[in-house]
């Protein structure tokens, strides 16, 4: 985040230094010149509304102040479609006005395409086009960078933002509901093994009641068995007396 930090100060830093610039000599020209070069800088609307700036206007350096302009809202074909009227850029503004350029097409396209920045950028190959996305954008820019915005745009950043509120409260509305469902489904649920659980307890103790009562009948059952058995046994004893009683008496 080191870039996004410097931006603040290098603006006031170049804003001061134009303020204090008089006449249009060349120190105003050299001083664009170090704006639209230096790698941190990626704002100059402040540095382009300094009145001294003015003072280039009707002068052969006049065409310096449409470089600014450039370097605050135009691209990189936008240059090549007007290189006759503008300076020859250094080194260091080429790469910086591809920069920009990356980030308007960002600005307008969730996904680029490699064969839209190497038709935007003018890049010879895809290595190339990779050196230079992973070197000096990525590298570079590392959280997020912005540019100047251009006349008019601030009203549709301003629906965007709106429509982004609008989307997110609405998001926000069928989670909230959704948290709602699940705490009443967890609810449902707790109250659906509670009377689960009731009713096991209730079979288990209709199936011990069962058993008790199984178990209670079963003994008596055994008890009246036995008991008919003694009587059984009583029976043919008596029997078996008047039996050989008789016999005993038949003999004699």
């Amino acid at each position: 985040m080191e870039i996004e930090q410097k931006q603040a100060p290098l603006i006031e830093q170049f804003v001061k230094q134009a303020s204090t610039l008089n006449g249009p000599g060349p120190a105003l020209v050299k001083l664009i010149v170090e704006a639209t070069s230096h790698p941190s800088l990626f704002a100059f609307s402040e540095i382009l509304s300094v009145p001294n700036l003015l003072q280039l206007q009707g002068t052969e350096s006049s065409v310096y102040i449409d470089l600014l302009r450039l370097f605050a809202h135009g691209t990189w074909t936008d240059y090549k479609s007007n290189a006759a009227h503008l300076p020859q850029l250094v080194p260091d503004q080429a790469v910086k006005l591809k920069q920009l350029s990356v980030l308007t097409l960002a600005e307008m396209n969730k996904v680029l395409s490699y064969d839209q920045l190497l038709k935007e950028l003018e890049v010879a190959n895809v290595r190339e086009l990779e050196d230079f996305l992973i070197n000096e954008c990525m590298y570079v820019v590392q959280f997020a960078a912005g540019r100047d915005l251009r006349h008019g745009q601030l009203e549709n950043m301003m629906q965007s933002l709106t429509n982004w509120l609008d989307t997110s409260d609405n998001v926000l509305s069928v989670i909230q509901d959704k948290i709602k469902w699940a705490e009443t489904m967890c609810e449902e649920d707790k109250k659906h093994k509670m009377e689960v659980k009731s009713h096991l307890q209730d079979v288990k103790k209709s199936v011990h009641s069962k058993l008790a009562s199984n178990q209670f009948r079963a003994q008596q059952d055994n008890f009246f068995f036995e008991l008919d058995g003694e009587m059984d046994s009583e029976e043919d004893l008596s029997r078996s007396k008047r039996y050989f009683g008789s016999r005993f008496m038949h003999y004699h």
